[in-house]
């Protein structure tokens, strides 16, 4: 993959000395809160095409919050909103009247921490968003459902068992048959908060073969307190704290050669 531009706080343009790439998401300056309590400040970011970013920094840095902006999940908060700024997807702004909500979570997909499928059959979980959406055909539901197991790593171990209950799989299994329903209803971009924070390393392993397998034909934000973890599988990480954006670049860059002294602080664990 080409080299995705530098981004950091100052900075965020996405031009380089080769070519322009428009980035998929652009956050501007911008300020969320719950309430009164300002969770993240002035945040300007390009998010590109097909690449891999990760958010990392300490808990409570508001990571998380800034991941489900993206789509939107923040509005089940009370008292949440956003203060001044924006977010745009392919030019959109997602607060536009015009954004349908339901749209925008199809093509902006979330896979969280915790493995949460529904207590329905392993072939139920992948066909659910397709049927809610108006999908009649068993044929298309059929094919859909075994092109998101393929794309997802899980098929040849559940392809005998599309009936049973989906609480039977391992966690590891689960949490691929929860990134399967989600690329069920063709998403653009996916949001991944802590995927694999719940798993054992031999998971964890095939959850992260899986990521960069899907960023062929995705883009993936990815929410991760592991740094190793960020380091194996990102293009780009962002370092947040206390709410703001310190840096964002080449993830070499970030573990090897920070800019900032707050961010190689992080990475050699004086704090976090």
């Amino acid at each position: 993959m080409q080299e995705a531009p530098t981004a950091n706080p100052e900075n965020s343009s996405s031009e380089n000395t080769e070519e322009y790439r428009e980035p998929a998401i652009r956050i501007k300056e911008l300020d969320f809160l719950y309430g009164n309590n300002q969770v993240i400040h002035n945040v300007t970011l390009d998010i590109f095409p097909k690449e891999i970013m990760a958010f990392i920094g300490p808990s409570g840095c508001g990571k998380s919050t800034l991941l489900r902006c993206l789509n939107r999940m923040n509005d089940l908060v009370e008292g949440a909103r956003i203060g001044k700024g924006s977010i745009e997807i392919h030019g959109v702004d997602l607060h536009d009247k015009s954004v349908d909500v339901i749209e925008l979570r199809k093509k902006v997909g979330m896979v969280f921490q915790k493995s949460n499928p529904f207590p329905k059959s392993i072939y139920q979980n992948v066909a659910y968003g397709l049927q809610i959406q108006g999908v009649k055909s068993k044929r298309v539901v059929d094919q859909k459902v075994e092109e998101s197991l393929r794309k997802a790593a899980l098929w040849e171990e559940v392809k005998d068992r599309l009936n049973e209950n989906a609480y039977g799989l391992s966690g590891g299994q689960q949490q691929r048959l929860c990134i399967a329903r989600t690329l069920a209803v063709e998403p653009e971009i996916i949001l991944m908060d802590e995927p694999c924070s719940a798993l054992d390393p031999v998971a964890t392993g095939r959850v992260e073969e899986l990521i960069l397998e899907l960023k062929n034909e995705y883009t993936i934000v990815v929410v991760t307190h592991n740094m190793q973890q960020a380091g194996r599988i990102s293009d780009r990480t962002a370092f947040f704290y206390l709410g703001k954006l310190i840096e964002c670049d080449l993830t070499k860059k970030i573990f090897l050669n920070p800019s900032k002294q707050q961010t190689e602080d992080y990475i050699s664990g004086k704090f976090g």
